[in-house]
């Protein structure tokens, strides 16, 4: 399938829940983000509370000592995580995050083959949600790992 890339407005992202609009990018009824397409990674899989994104790391996202940018890393992870916490939204709640802490465990190679990114939900509560990522390579070894918190609040029209 080929997958268009977008912003919706805040509307259509806030009229119904945040699990069905993550799922409704991964359907295709839902442009992903455009950032997706520059990093090279892709939402894959979206449950209450859960969410998987898959990345390709290349040569593009060298540093320059040779490895994949810590940036990239933070970016799959931020979005697991912070996607783990929109799943969890319920129609006319927006969200952001607060705060972010990551552990980078190995260096992420070209060779480490398509990367698997989990978000998971840890609390969820009425304005605060903590979320955890894990970013694995193909084989299964951890790369880096970290946690998130984001803050709840009612959703307000787009300005214009």
């Amino acid at each position: 399938m080929d997958r268009t890339f977008g912003v919706v407005s805040r509307e259509v992202l806030t009229a119904g829940d945040g699990l069905s609009f993550l799922r409704g990018i991964i359907d295709g009824s839902q442009p992903a983000p455009p950032f997706a397409q520059t990093m090279d990674f892709d939402l894959v899989e979206a449950d209450e509370g859960r969410v998987v994104f898959v990345g390709r790391p290349s040569p593009r996202f060298f540093n320059p000592l040779g490895t994949i940018h810590g940036g990239w890393t933070a970016t799959i992870l931020d979005s697991a995580m912070a996607c783990a916490a929109h799943a969890t939204l319920k129609p006319g709640e927006g969200y952001t995050t607060l705060e972010m802490k990551l552990n980078y465990v190995r260096p992420v190679m070209p060779e480490s083959g398509t990367v698997r990114c989990e978000g998971k939900l840890i609390h969820r509560g009425g304005t605060v949600i903590t979320t955890e990522g894990k970013l694995v390579d193909e084989r299964g070894k951890l790369l880096a790992h970290g946690t998130e918190t984001c803050v709840v609040f009612p959703a307000r029209p787009s300005a214009g």
